[in-house]
């Protein structure tokens, strides 16, 4: 018996860059979706560029003369807060933030996920009980709980935030992952490999993980909006990233008592949040239907 006769799950045909591109720009809302995101992709890579004002200065006329901040205008495009700085700019910077917080914490967590998924699910056993009994754990522990405990204990920055998020979002692909690892291990192909004699590594990485590729960019895409919002609730309450460095999360909560009297100062970060975490739903949804629509309707 030749292994092309065997139960080999059948998966879809590899496609280039650019027919996924073309895919995705003719659906309405993965077009959105992307466009959003390479926007503000741009906007971080060139915020020193395009930010009129220093996202820290405290300008002399950026209050009004009761000390207010100013509304929308041709000199502040989003006005000003309450400390008399550009409200574009830290805007702008705080896509950066945001961003970098959000693509490292999430290929963090993709990486432990599918690392602890694949031992899991192919090697079973104890290994696997032991490893699906702490991700139990983990999943247990509600994940906005867990990360200010950890935020708190450990000092704030960007890097520490992003371990944080890392450390309590990596269960769900590592559930996802054991998964599908488990019922490929089962399978008649990868029964023969071991029986000819293939070593671990070369059947993980030969004949599982090409198989795994899929669900880990559906599932690694979609996760960076959980992250985006996580990052901008840490920063909120005042456990994520500290000013002076600016933050969605952090310019809701440094103007939350102006909400009233001056609503664009929440508003508009406010918007960006769910612009940017709405867009990498949209554009992981149209990757799962795209890359492989056996996926659809799983995340």
């Amino acid at each position: 018996m030749t292994q092309t006769t065997l139960d080999t799950p059948t998966r879809a045909q590899p496609r280039g860059a650019r027919a996924v591109l073309h895919d995705l720009l003719r659906r309405p809302r993965s077009a959105f979706g992307l466009f959003v995101i390479v926007t503000m992709l741009c906007a971080a890579l060139f915020a020193p560029w395009i930010t009129p004002y220093d996202p820290n200065d405290q300008m002399f006329d950026g209050l009004s003369l009761a000390g207010a901040p100013l509304p929308p205008s041709s000199q502040f495009w989003l006005g000003t807060d309450l400390l008399g700085r550009d409200l574009f700019s830290r805007l702008v910077l705080g896509a950066q933030t945001s961003l970098i917080i959000g693509v490292l914490a999430n290929g963090i967590a993709v990486l432990v996920g599918a690392t602890v998924g694949i031992i899991g699910g192919y090697f079973g056993g104890w290994i696997g009980g032991i490893l699906m009994r702490f991700t139990d754990l983990m999943m247990a522990f509600p994940a906005l709980l867990l990360a200010i405990v950890l935020a708190a204990i450990f000092k704030p920055s960007l890097l520490i935030v992003a371990m944080v998020i890392a450390m309590v979002n990596w269960v769900q692909m590592a559930r996802v992952i054991y998964t599908e690892t488990r019922s490929l291990s089962q399978r008649e192909f990868i029964e023969v490999q071991r029986a000819m004699g293939s070593s671990t590594f070369r059947i993980l990485g030969k004949h599982i993980l090409p198989h795994l590729v899929y669900s880990i960019i559906v599932f690694g895409t979609l996760g960076i909006s959980t992250t985006v919002l996580l990052e901008a609730t840490l920063s909120y309450l005042g456990v994520g990233v500290q000013p002076p460095t600016p933050s969605w999360g952090n310019i809701i909560f440094e103007n939350q008592t102006y909400f009233a009297n001056a609503p664009w100062l929440v508003f508009f970060p406010g918007i960006a949040i769910v612009l940017l975490a709405l867009s990498f739903n949209l554009l992981g949804d149209a990757l799962r239907d795209t890359l492989d629509p056996r996926l659809k309707g799983r995340h």
